[in-house]
């Protein structure tokens, strides 16, 4: 991915964030969303398919793997960005009834005015808290719960939570899985902590991520997924180690949370910040 010069910025009123919209010169199509200077999303208005970030290319892995291709699922994505993975969904699995969370009104305006998504998918999106949706919502109804969440570069402390996760469990039906993206750098005390978490609600559970990232090298993003029954690990291991980045899959979580309480809302802390220029769009 170039990303080019030119950008569409809208400071938001009522935030005060700054959102951008710059073109992929690389794809004539794409466009790479930034708040406040980070990259949120990546999408080809073109081919909905082409996954440009490497998390997402994990988190889509783990979706075409939850059931037969093509077979439509019942799917909740907290945090929506340029609804990315929603537009995967749809493109990969039409029918599939999705519920977008954001709490961000003025970015889910933006988006829907620059990069505007098929009106004949079943997408509704809603502005709105993830926790306050996901408490609220009714038990058994999802088959996927996707977990993306960043206010600026961190994931909110609020839904990091054991509480948290025992609604997302309550949520998913007895076979579905919470799909979900955690940052974290050396030594990844946020990762472990967040492990042990889901675990407790969620005990079937594995992580895919760079060697690097997983070893404690350097920052990144690890996926976790995570459900009641078992997990199709050798073709997450095989998809993961073919991908542009080859990435690797954990599943002794055990050893990777040794030692490490599940946190509750008293305890709770937002994700780490990344490290200063960690992120380079601007090439």
């Amino acid at each position: 991915m170039i990303v080019g010069e030119a950008s569409d910025i809208t400071p938001t009123p009522d935030t005060g964030r700054v959102i951008e919209l710059v073109p992929d010169r690389d794809r004539r199509s794409a466009w790479t969303l930034l708040v406040d200077g980070t990259p949120q999303s990546h999408v080809d208005l073109a081919d909905p398919t082409h996954l440009e970030f490497e998390y997402i290319r994990r988190m889509a892995t783990a979706i075409d793997l939850a059931a037969p291709a093509g077979d439509p699922l019942r799917v909740l994505h907290l945090g929506g960005g340029a609804l990315t993975l929603a537009r995967y969904v749809a493109a990969t699995r039409p029918g599939s009834p999705q519920r977008v969370v954001e709490i961000d009104g003025e970015l889910v305006e933006r988006v829907r005015e620059a990069l505007p998504w098929d009106r004949k998918a079943k997408i509704r999106v809603r502005v709105a808290d993830a926790r306050e949706v996901v408490t609220g919502a009714s038990a058994g109804g999802y088959d996927l719960v996707l977990l993306d969440v960043f206010a600026g570069a961190r994931t909110p402390a609020h839904l990091a939570s054991a509480e948290f996760f025992t609604q997302v469990a309550r949520v998913l039906a007895p076979g579905g899985w919470l799909i979900a993206n955690v940052a974290d750098g050396p030594p990844l005390k946020f990762a472990r902590a967040q492990v042990a978490t889901i675990r407790a609600a969620l005990p079937e559970a594995c992580l895919v991520a760079d060697a690097g990232v997983l070893r404690g090298r350097r920052f990144g993003n690890l996926v976790v997924v995570a459900g009641r029954t078992p997990l199709p690990v050798a073709g997450l291991t095989r998809r993961a180690a073919g991908d542009w980045f080859p990435g690797r899959v954990e599943t002794d979580l055990d050893r990777f949370a040794s030692g490490v309480a599940p946190v509750t809302d008293s305890s709770a802390v937002a994700s780490p910040a990344p490290p200063l220029n960690l992120f380079s769009a601007r090439k």
